[in-house]
Order: structure tokens, then C-alpha cells, then sequence
């Protein structure tokens, strides 16, 4: 093992946090963790993890659930095509592999929703194959150890660190080199506030040594964001009933459900609302949700069904308010139904 293959082990075994995935070398639980962890903090997704182990134990009992069901207990996540591949997922698992999950990196890719880094993680850990692992951690990780400007969103800056990934790789353990690559990213060279002073690679770390910490890695690409604005509609035709619908294009929070909605290319007023239906309009919330690519201009009215009529929304079904728990919802309207503590529901 080389100075830093034995540096880097010696670091983890005395520092790295005990979390429940990696008390398991089952592919599937493996699996579940890697995919809940992605675009999500250890701290957010650890009950998640709980949750979808004891309501699908296996793969076998994941494949066979609902969507609906799938998606109800990743709620709160976001980047809900995470649930819907890892369902999608499952299946293929179940039907084209007898229910055992691939044991080699090649297949393991094939499956849907599961790209380069979620392979090489679930081969090393699960089946101790020689694939490096590359999320955020560790391309910051290497790119200030290295002192490397090479944007990592680039291709030539992504076959850079692979290449550079697989050469420190310890080949022998890569189960325990690829969490302890990860985990010094996560809890040591950090994006924001890095703890120097704690890394046992201080006296070899570029960045550090030239004062780029700060500056490290380098991204090429600017997220544009595109404004969007929402107007859900609360009504209530019957005592006890709420109207509810189904989000079914290929967009955001596919299949998942909202209230009544109406997009517009600009916020639309109780005024401007009152006048279009000749109905009574009551503004209970404005707010704002900020997503990846997206910023969603939200704004929820109380209404009757006669003003979705004028306003051509017509794709609602009713239900009891009530059962509102059982379906899927995506974060900004889970936030509103608990404000307005619409009965029986509790975001969970």
C-alpha cells in the first residue's frame, strides 16, 4: 500500500461516522442508500433510509409496490425521478435477474438510474471490485490535493480525475478506500469552512500549501434557472372533500399530486383571478421553492369549483380531505397543507 493508501485508512478507521449502509456488504440496501444519498445530506436521508428498508425489506418487495406507494415515502426528497428509476429499477432486478441483484460493474450500470459513481460504489462495497469511486467529495478532495484547475464538469476534467481516482485507488480494499476518499470530503475537506488543521494531508495538500482552498475545485458550467409561476387553488365542493390532481407530463414531480394548478407567465392577482371567473378568490400564500434548474413562483387561493371551470381546469378528482397522507405531494404543497393543518394530514 502506498504512503497515501496507508495515511488515508489510517484517517478513516479513527474518524469515519458509523452509518447503517455501511454495516452491510447487501447490494440492495447498498443500492437503496447510494440513490436516497444523492443531491441529499447524510443527515436528511438517514431516516429515509430506515423507512424504505422497513417498508421494502427487498427487492423483491420494492419491485411490487405502487408507484403511488414509492413515491409517498420519498416525499420531502425531491428529484423524484430518483424514486421512479429506483422502482423502475427494481423490477428489471426482479425480472431479468431472478431477483439477485448483478454482481459486476457492467451490469450494475445498466441499471436504470444508476450512473458511473453509484456503480463503482455499490461494486467496491458490495462485491469488493476495483472501481474508484468520484462524487463532490471526492473531486474536491483531489482537486485541492493536487492543486487541480481543471473544471470537473468537463470531459477532460472528468477523465482527468478518473484516471488520477484509479491510480490512488487501493486495490486490495477498495470497499474501505472509496468510503474513506468519500468521508474525508464530507467531514474534513469540506466546500465551506474545511478543517486544515485536522487532515492528515495538510503537509502534502496543493491548495492549502498555495492558498486556493477556496477556489477549488473549479465548475465551467453556470446553472441557468427558469421562472415559473404556479397558482394552486384550494376548494372544497363538499364538507370534508378537498380536489386534487395528478401531475402526469414529463416535468417536474412527474405522477406526483397538487391541488388545482394554473401556469401562468406571470403572477396572476386575486383581482385579475376575481374578474376571469366572477368567483370568489382569497390569497392564503405566496412563496417561493428553489430547485437545481428551476425557481417555482407559487401562489395558493381557496376557491370553488365554478372558477376552475372558467379557468379550463378540469383534471381534478375529489377526495376526503382526510386521506390527503396517502398520496404524494411535492414539498411546497406539504408545506401549505400544514400550515393550513388540513385535517388528518402531518408530514411524515
Amino acid at each position: 500500500m502506498t504512503d497515501f493508501g496507508t495515511r488515508l485508512l489510517e484517517w478513516y478507521h479513527n474518524n469515519y461516522r458509523s452509518l447503517p449502509w455501511r454495516q452491510t456488504t447487501d447490494p440492495y440496501k447498498i443500492w437503496i442508500s447510494e440513490i436516497i444519498l444523492q443531491q441529499t445530506r447524510v443527515a436528511q436521508g438517514m431516516d429515509y433510509y430506515h423507512r424504505f428498508i422497513d417498508n421494502f425489506p427487498n427487492v423483491q418487495s420494492l419491485a411490487a409496490a405502487k408507484e403511488d406507494q414509492v413515491l409517498r415515502l420519498w416525499q420531502g426528497l425531491g428529484y423524484y425521478s430518483r424514486a421512479r428509476n429506483l422502482h423502475y429499477a427494481a423490477k428489471t432486478i426482479v425480472e431479468k435477474h431472478n431477483a439477485k441483484f448483478p454482481n459486476t460493474y457492467k451490469e450494475i450500470l445498466q441499471l436504470k438510474g444508476v450512473g458511473p459513481y453509484t456503480a463503482a460504489a455499490i461494486a467496491s462495497f458490495a462485491f469488493k471490485l476495483p472501481y474508484a469511486v468520484l462524487d463532490g467529495n471526492v473531486y474536491r478532495f483531489l482537486a485541492r490535493l493536487k492543486g487541480i484547475d481543471t473544471p470537473i464538469d468537463s470531459n477532460e476534467g472528468k477523465k482527468r480525475f478518473t484516471e488520477l481516482a484509479n491510480v490512488l485507488l487501493n486495490k486490495k480494499d477498495p470497499a474501505h478506500h472509496n468510503q474513506a476518499m468519500m468521508e474525508m470530503g464530507a467531514i474534513i475537506c469540506k466546500a465551506q469552512s474545511p478543517e486544515c488543521d485536522q487532515c492528515p494531508f495538510q503537509s502534502n495538500c496543493a491548495a492549502f500549501q498555495t492558498g486556493q482552498i477556496n477556489f477549488l475545485p473549479v465548475k465551467s458550467k453556470k446553472i441557468l434557472q427558469r421562472h415559473r409561476y404556479f397558482h394552486y387553488f384550494l376548494v372544497h365542493p363538499e364538507k370534508d372533500n378537498v380536489l386534487i390532481q395528478q401531475r402526469n407530463a414529463k416535468d417536474i414531480w412527474q405522477n406526483l399530486y397538487q391541488l388545482p394548478l394554473l401556469e401562468a407567465d406571470k403572477k396572476l392577482s386575486v383581482n385579475h383571478l376575481k374578474k376571469t371567473t366572477n368567483a370568489e378568490v382569497k390569497l392564503l400564500k405566496e412563496t417561493k421553492h428553489i430547485l437545481s434548474h428551476q425557481v417555482i413562483h407559487s401562489r395558493f387561493f381557496s376557491t370553488s369549483v365554478q372558477a376552475l371551470t372558467k379557468l379550463g381546469i378540469d383534471n381534478y378528482q375529489k377526495i376526503k380531505t382526510q386521506n390527503c397522507i396517502e398520496y404524494a405531494f411535492p414539498q411546497l404543497v406539504v408545506n401549505f397543507f400544514n400550515e393550513q393543518q388540513m385535517p388528518g394530514y402531518k408530514n411524515e
